[in-house]
């Protein structure tokens, strides 16, 4: 293992070894507190540009899954078609694997995919930083080639329209079926899976695609990487969606729910260092109702900003921040979390049983 060190803008310097991919890596420096799921979160499009770090000390020990496509044309245990993020940060790599379904090593796997790996790493140290400072941008830099210094681009840049499809994909097609169409910013399978797994349709479309003069019975608002700010167009097309006579159900997660509170009227903040677990508790708004969620952003809407006939749906019970909206009357709604949280809690999958009922209506 060759010896790499994680330089930080502040100057802090990590020391590790080298366990993926050989080759120096810029990004934003992202922690997650999951226990496992490394797979699923290392091919989630929303971890596009970032250097995650996670904080559960023994990674690797399960291996990693084959790459097959399901009967759904959906890879079957992965969360896309390739690994997203631009490096993974680890405390101790488990150099052995066990699992039933495992057929390579996370080190195999990311040399493959050529995506670098560090494991050395005082993990609890480098979170306590992030925390403090904020997330900050990072640099992989290999110490027997001190020159070879990558540089750096997250702000600013649409990660999304890296991310998204190309061209329309439709999924479960049927006449009879209900018709969605699913805005992709990055999405994961497990969105698609879950409306498929409830008998509908889904019309998935590029981010900036303008969907209005399709036929279809609802709208699906996807995550995705990066800040929201950059996603114009897909804002256009919402507000016009919002503004049709013809009123139909809408629903987002994460980025959808940044994108349907901007085309409401709403704004957007970056979080100091954003919500990346498995554990984030949430309340429903109005009701005692607790949810342990699944999350991945870093970015949030900033409730004062929500025009009068929208309202909160859910909120952070860490840091009370807006985790949801939804419109007063007609049928629209979003969650910042995850509720198809692959991997995580399934607390709130319950959602898109909501959204499928308003599609019968």
């Amino acid at each position: 293992m060759r010896n790499v060190t994680l330089v930080l803008d502040d100057g802090t310097k990590f020391h590790g070894k080298s366990f993926g991919y050989e080759a120096p890596v810029a990004g934003e420096v992202v922690f997650n507190t999951a226990m496992m799921g490394y797979p699923e979160s290392l091919t989630d499009p929303s971890y596009a540009g970032q250097l995650m770090t996670l904080t559960y000390p023994l990674v690797g020990n399960y291996g990693v899954p084959p790459f097959t496509i399901g009967d759904d044309k959906l890879a079957t245990y992965m969360e896309s078609d390739r690994i997203y993020a631009s490096a993974i940060i680890v405390s101790d790599y488990s150099e052995q694997y066990s699992h039933w379904n495992a057929v390579e090593s996370l080190g195999d796997w990311l040399k493959r995919e050529k995506v670098p790996g560090i494991t050395g790493i005082d993990t609890r140290e480098l979170t306590k930083v992030l925390r403090e400072h904020g997330v900050m941008m990072g640099k992989i830099l290999f110490d027997d080639e001190p020159n070879n210094v990558p540089t750096a681009e997250y702000e600013g840049v649409n990660y999304v329209a890296k991310v998204s499809c190309k061209e329309i994909i439709r999924y479960n097609e049927g006449e009879n079926r209900k018709k969605v169409v699913l805005v992709d910013c990055g999405v994961k399978n497990n969105i698609i899976r879950c409306l498929i797994k409830r008998g509908v349709e889904v019309i998935r479309v590029p981010w900036n695609y303008d969907f209005n003069d399709m036929e279809f019975d609802g709208l699906f608002l996807a995550n995705g990487p990066g800040d929201p700010d950059t996603c114009v167009e897909a804002v256009e097309n919402i507000r016009k969606f919002l503004n049709n006579p013809v009123v139909r159900p809408c629903m987002g997660i994460c980025m959808g729910n940044q994108l349907l509170s901007k085309a409401a009227g709403a704004s957007i903040y970056k979080l100091k260092y954003g919500h990346r677990s498995h554990n984030q508790p949430v309340r429903m708004v109005g009701t005692n109702r607790c949810f342990v969620t699944s999350q991945n952003h870093g970015y949030a809407v900033d409730n004062r900003t929500l025009p009068a006939e929208w309202e909160p749906y859910f909120v952070n019970m860490n840091d009370g921040s807006n985790e949801g909206v939804r419109h007063k009357t007609n049928p629209w709604f979003s969650a910042q979390f995850h509720p198809e949280a692959c991997s995580g809690p399934v607390d709130t999958e319950f959602l898109f049983d909501e959204f499928v009922k308003l599609l019968n209506k």
